[in-house]
């Protein structure tokens, strides 16, 4: 059985480490379409069909139906294209977030930035991150699954980031 492929990938960089943080992309642009395509064939037949034995005002709901089908997938490929640099050289943390350029991006001191982790909403959930210095929040990695989520937060801590785990409140009744 083959490994999935890790959202977290070690890029070379001369001054320092680089890491590259992406989302999963199970399935490409062009698959999607694909996919897409095989759902609008079958729903014209069976709306072709309808439509034939006098259900016509089928014809509307079905063409509503793909066009909400192609926005759905639109808008989770775009959200699925955004991805964080984080570059770590001997004095400063660099974080860089964006989809095919950058868009945004943040410096921090190693020596005096924190890794906070805050308690996931439920146990099956990855713990958030944040990358904080003085009045800095910034949110890192939070499309990461819990396995991506661990082995980024040790490799941080092994480059000597410190890490706060902030304790989950008590709980009061139900999980969720």
């Amino acid at each position: 059985m083959s490994k999935a492929r890790s959202m977290v990938q070690h890029l070379k960089h001369a001054e320092g480490v680089r890491l590259l943080l992406t989302p999963n992309r199970s399935l490409s642009w062009r698959g999607n379409v694909r996919i897409w395509l095989c759902v609008v064939a079958v729903t014209a037949i069976i709306a072709t069909g309808m439509a034939l034995a006098g259900a016509w005002v089928i014809i509307p709901f079905a063409g509503a139906e793909v066009l909400a089908l192609a926005a759905g997938v639109y808008l989770t490929s775009k959200a699925c294209q955004r991805q964080e640099v984080l570059t770590i050289n001997d004095g400063d943390i660099r974080l860089e977030k964006g989809r095919t350029r950058k868009l945004s991006e943040w410096t921090l001191p190693l020596r005096y930035a924190r890794l906070r982790m805050n308690p996931p909403a439920h146990p099956f959930a990855p713990p958030k991150l944040a990358l904080i210095h003085r009045d800095v929040h910034v949110s890192l990695g939070s499309f990461l699954n819990l396995e991506d989520t661990e082995a980024l937060v040790s490799f941080l801590e092994s480059r000597g980031l410190t890490v706060e785990r902030k304790q989950p409140e008590p709980e009061g009744g139900l999980w969720f």
